[in-house]
């Protein structure tokens, strides 16, 4: 089982990220130039939030909002989830299967490191995975 940790993963990344007062095009155009579903929001250097594809479908386009003059503030999904980078991998994917997300933020002492998605995820993690969500599927019956 692999035991890659979350710091090994997102020591190599600069955290995307904008701002709490940002507009939804703004962020979207940073999602798109760094080819990511989802960026971190932040207030200062702090994270307040997590913006993602689906906030930017459901929230914005489908409730017939006006991105180039909404706030991300407005439409994140606030406080999200947050992991230790010092958890490992299989773990982080754990949490997204359970929790039914796929971008979970990587902070350590209040200050965003990275971010984690099932995209990180190689054949080996995702086997580790089933394997475990099997077997723990069987110990409930």
């Amino acid at each position: 089982m692999s035991m890659r940790s979350l710091r090994s993963i997102v020591a190599g990344q600069a955290p995307i990220s904008a701002g709490r007062s940002s507009t939804v095009i703004e962020a979207a155009r940073t999602m798109k130039a760094h080819d990511v579903g989802a960026l971190l929001v932040l207030d200062g250097t702090r994270l307040c939030g997590i913006f993602t594809e689906r906030d930017a479908l459901f929230r914005v386009l489908a409730a017939g909002r006006d991105p180039a003059n909404t706030r991300l503030a407005d439409v994140m999904t606030p406080q999200p989830q947050t992991i230790h980078p010092d958890e490992p991998f299989l773990h982080a994917l754990r949490v997204m299967h359970k929790c039914r997300f796929r971008h979970l933020p990587v902070v350590e002492f209040d200050r965003p490191l990275g971010m984690v998605s099932v995209r990180d995820a190689l054949d080996e993690d995702l086997y580790a995975l089933r394997t475990d969500l099997n077997q723990r599927e069987h110990m409930l019956f």
